[in-house]
């Protein structure tokens, strides 16, 4: 009974970064469901042994990695459309910003995830990727830079549609 105590509170301590994780990695709420589960039955087939918490942080944020990885060359995967989600967000910046994370490449929006809404250093997102720092670093900033270019050009888009509307009001 100790040990399914203890998988529960473990459980409950990474549910929401496993989630977020999978989620800002694969897009959708369904795929990041189903890494979400994946992630934990294979916790709990494997029950590993960890040193300390922050392996068993790493050890988390890797499977989930793997995980979607795993998803995205999956034959199933490559023959499928993804359809649009239609997500209500408080505020348009939300959503503007939520549109930018999705049309960035994986590795970019993964990075991004764990350095803002994760808190980790680059040093723990090297480690917990397997990357070097230094990639980790140029990925941050091609990812910002991405965002940037990406934000500017929905603003513009929305400067050009209120334009057309003011134009055709006046008509």
């Amino acid at each position: 009974m100790r040990q399914n105590e203890n998988t529960d509170q473990l459980i409950r301590k990474y549910a929401d970064m496993v989630y977020r994780l999978a989620f800002a990695r694969m897009g959708t709420k369904y795929d990041a469901d189903e890494i979400f589960q994946e992630v934990f039955l294979r916790y709990l087939k494997k029950c590993p042994e960890f040193h300390d918490e922050g392996h068993e942080k790493a050890w988390f944020l890797r499977v989930t990695v793997n995980c979607c990885n795993k998803m995205h060359m999956s034959a199933w995967r490559r023959h499928t459309v993804e359809l649009e989600e239609n997500l209500s967000w408080e505020t348009p910046e939300d959503s503007g910003l939520y549109d930018a994370l999705r049309r960035l490449p994986p590795k970019y929006r993964e990075v991004i995830h764990l350095f803002y809404y994760e808190d980790m250093t680059t040093e723990q997102i090297a480690q917990a990727l397997h990357r070097r720092s230094g990639t980790v670093r140029s990925q941050l900033t091609r990812a910002r830079e991405m965002l940037r270019e990406l934000l500017r050009e929905e603003n513009d888009d929305e400067t050009q549609l209120s334009a057309y509307d003011a134009a055709s009001k006046t008509r």
